[in-house]
């Protein structure tokens, strides 16, 4: 770049800078000049802005608002970058707080040369859940930065005092606009930022970070998938629960212990980004998108990372323990979450806090959908009980802000609320389809009586979700971050947690996995030849189901966790990605490749067709002859047959020939109308991508594979 383009370049920055600070000034309420000032600890400082919660840069100063209902005083505490102690404390003055609010414009402080806190004080009485405490540092729940964790792994746990940052949004989003996929249209690809890029074997210049993961967009393009969703990436502490296993370190891996709602995980980054935090996620988001991509964010609202009586107090306890969280009469934590305490999602505070979440991640980080872990909780009342029409799931689905976001529900808990089919929709929500794993892991690996339900899950659950009601709520999948990788479902029998630390007592017993003969690792190449086969197997169902697909980051290459089932502690190559597999895998790659393409090529799988197609149904039945019902409790071929147009109108028949069984299975197609035949397109059975041939209305299928043809013109 000359001399001349730099200048250009500069003055097109200092000119949007400009035009930002001339909105934010022409927002800000003309009132403010006529306020009496009062002096605070060496700042002059004046009432704030009520409904601006958290932190915000105006001209001249900083506006602080937060708020308590329990409260009877606040203190704002102001330090100097990486010092613990405050080097000015701020009491909000009585006649700065209206209602349960209290805000406060503190004039001329740079954002660049100071953090901040809160000290709360108020009543002590456990039973009530009362539990305020005036020495604690407490961190902004609405804090769109978190101090203090920016290099993964370098804080002591329980040493460290959370501190919160100024954000300047000032990010150029350029001409980007979402993708905006229809959901039928989806192929989810679920991803840990840090273990996608985590090994040297990746190959890109910041492993383990969002520019890391902005270097595989190539990839990712290529492999087909049009939506990346990331595992937990707010600001969480992967030091809870820290412990040294074997002389490995184990931390906190996964991030499903949410430390501040608003704020991304500066560890994620490749550099700091003091008081711009957020911009290198920025870029990936505006990147992904301008590509067709879309980014869903993984969101925990169950709990926090605060934990039970024996957990940190950094926060949401010292403003209003009692209304954050789930209590017992006692004055206990519910623990619907397995992780110590349950948010009180449904209190009209939590859930005003929840959906301006939301809302923020939308406007100023373009979200396009989330997931919402242990969803079900956030259906549950004030004392644990399921609701009917639950508060803040209704207000999700029908916030105009979140109006084009994708919602998908893991719909059950930790305690046994299963909602699978059950969620409350308002024909909004999607949801990960437990039983579309179960029923199709069983069906694949041989289990007797799973025909039917496997049919069923392939024609889009119509057992479970009403066509008409609940369009597109399947989210299909057979692995995720939660379990066996689809190398390890067909190479181990059991669980391998041992590393964990738990003396493999921990993650599901019930992986429904076959290890075709040989437990873990092997040489012999026709239990390696069976395996290939079978992984082939589920991605082929699983791209021509009807729902939402969904699969983990590496199963397109064998990537394997050593059979470990639960790897949340593992911050190491089981839970990284090992690229040398795409290397080693390139024709699985090729296939699952394929695969996505021929979704992508045939409507007639992705979206109900109540007309049909040459006189065929939508949806049928077929098993080794045509035209079945159900299927018998012995039967493992099932045949299922969509029949449609596609966008030009032209007919669109795709038949999917699914043989689980040992042997080999004669079978005899549907007959084509005049001038139309049958195509075989996928064989399992081979290797390689096999080249498309006309088929005979009679074949014999062999053992364990599956097959799609499809009706051509003569």
């Amino acid at each position: 770049m000359n001399g001349m383009e730099k200048k250009k370049v500069t003055e097109k920055i200092m000119k949007k800078e400009e035009q930002i600070e001339t909105v934010k000034e022409l927002t800000l309420p003309r009132t403010i000049h006529l306020v009496p000032m009062d002096r605070i600890a060496g700042f002059d400082v004046r009432p704030g802005f009520y409904e601006t919660n958290g932190a915000t840069a105006i001209p001249g100063g900083v506006n602080f608002t937060v708020y308590s209902h329990g409260a009877t005083s606040i203190e704002l505490l102001l330090f100097h970058r990486t010092e613990e102690e405050p080097f000015a404390v701020l009491p909000f003055p009585r006649h700065y707080r209206i209602g349960n609010v209290y805000s406060m414009i503190v004039f001329k402080l740079n954002i660049e040369e100071f953090e901040y806190a809160y000290r709360v004080d108020g009543p002590y009485e456990p039973k009530k859940g009362l539990i305020f405490d005036k020495t604690k540092y407490l961190l902004d729940p609405y804090a769109k930065a978190v101090t203090g964790q920016s290099q993964w792994g370098d804080s002591s746990p329980g040493e460290q005092h959370y501190k919160a940052r100024v954000v300047k949004d000032d990010f150029d989003w350029e001409d980007m606009r979402p993708p905006l996929l229809p959901m039928e249209d989806l192929v989810i690809y679920e991803l840990h930022v840090r273990g996608f890029t985590m090994d040297k074997s990746s190959g890109v210049f910041h492993p383990g970070t969002f520019a890391g993961l902005l270097e595989k967009l190539p990839y990712l393009k290529e492999l087909g998938v049009n939506v990346v969703e990331l595992m937990p990436i707010f600001e969480f502490d992967e030091m809870q629960d820290y412990r040294e296993v074997d002389g490995e370190k184990l931390y906190n891996y996964w991030g499903y212990n949410t430390v501040s709602f608003f704020a991304p995980n500066t560890s994620y980054t490749a550099s700091r980004e003091y008081n711009r935090e957020g911009n290198e996620l920025k870029r990936l988001i505006r990147e992904f998108n301008q590509n067709g991509i879309e980014v869903y964010l993984d969101v925990v609202f169950n709990h926090t990372a605060e934990g039970n009586e024996q957990g940190p107090f950094f926060s949401f306890k010292g403003f209003d323990n009692n209304i954050y969280y789930l209590l017992t009469p006692e004055g206990y934590y519910y623990n619907f979450s397995g992780c110590g305490n349950t948010l009180n999602c449904n209190h009209p505070i939590v859930h005003q806090m929840i959906l301006n979440c939301l809302r923020y991640w939308v406007t100023t980080y373009r979200i396009n959908g989330f997931r919402f872990d242990l969803a079900s909780i956030l259906g549950r009342n004030e004392d644990g009980t399921p609701m009917n029409k639950p508060p803040l799931l209704q207000s999700l689905a029908f916030d105009p802000i979140l109006g084009d976001v994708k919602l998908i529900a893991e719909a059950w808990d930790a305690v046994g609320l299963y909602q699978v089919g059950s969620f409350p929709s308002w024909n909004r929500w999607a949801e990960w389809n437990g039983r579309y794993r179960d029923d199709m892991r069983r069906y694949l690996k041989g289990d007797e009586g799973f025909a039917q339900a496997a049919a069923l899950r392939i024609v889009g659950s119509r057992d479970i979700y009403e066509v008409s009601t609940r369009k597109n709520a399947s989210v299909n999948f057979i692995t995720c971050h939660d379990g066996f990788t689809l190398y390890d479902i067909f190479s181990y029998n059991e669980k391998h947690n041992e590393k964990n630390g738990w003396n493999n007592t921990d993650g599901a017993n019930d992986n429904n996995s076959w290890n075709c003969g040989v437990e873990g690792e092997t040489r012999d190449p026709a239990v390696l030849s069976l395996r290939r086969r079978m992984i082939r197997n589920a991605f082929t169902l699983l791209m021509c189901s009807r729902g939402i697909p969904m699969f983990l980051a590496g199963d397109e290459f064998c990537n394997t966790q050593f059979g470990n089932n639960n790897a949340y502690c593992q911050d190491n190559i089981t839970s990284w990605l090992d690229w040398n597999l795409f290397e080693k895998n390139q024709e699985m790659f090729r296939f699952f490749q394929a695969m996505i393409a021929f979704r992508k090529e045939h409507r007639v799988l992705r979206t109900n067709m109540s007309d049909g197609a040459c006189g065929f149904p939508d949806v049928s039945f077929h098993g080794e002859k045509p035209w079945r019902g159900q299927f018998a409790q012995y039967e493992r071929y099932v045949g299922v047959m969509f029949a449609g147009k596609d966008e030009m109108g032209r007919a669109d028949i795709v038949y999917i020939a699914s043989n689980a069984y040992w042997e080999s299975v004669e079978v005899l197609l549907p007959s084509l109308p005049d001038r139309m035949h049958w195509e075989l397109v996928t064989d399992t059975w081979e290797e390689g991508l096999p080249t498309a041939r006309r088929e005979k209305e009679a074949f014999r299928i062999h053992p364990r594979s599956v097959r799609i043809l499809i009706a051509r013109n003569i």
